[in-house]
C-alpha cells in the first residue's frame, strides 16, 4: 500500500512539473492501468476526451475506456 501511495505521489509531482498535456495524461493513464488502478485510469481518459477532444490521444483514450468498460 505504501509503495502505491508513493508512486501516486511521484506521478502527481511529475505531472505538476510537466503540465498535463494530452500525451502526459495518456501516459499516466496507461501507467495507472498497469498498476491495476483502473478507476483512476478511466478518470484520466475521460479528462483527455473532455479537455483535448481533437488530440490524437483522444481516440486512444476512447479505445482504452471502451476496453475497460467492456464495450
Amino acid at each position: 500500500m505504501f509503495k502505491r501511495t508513493l508512486a501516486a505521489a511521484a506521478l502527481f509531482l511529475l505531472l505538476a512539473a510537466c503540465g498535463d498535456s494530452a500525451a502526459k495524461l495518456y501516459e499516466t493513464a496507461l501507467f495507472e492501468e498497469k498498476q491495476r488502478n483502473t478507476e483512476h485510469a478511466s478518470k484520466l481518459y475521460r479528462e483527455i476526451l473532455s479537455r483535448y477532444p481533437e488530440a490524437p490521444e483522444a481516440r486512444l483514450a476512447r479505445e482504452r475506456l471502451e476496453a475497460l468498460e467492456g464495450k
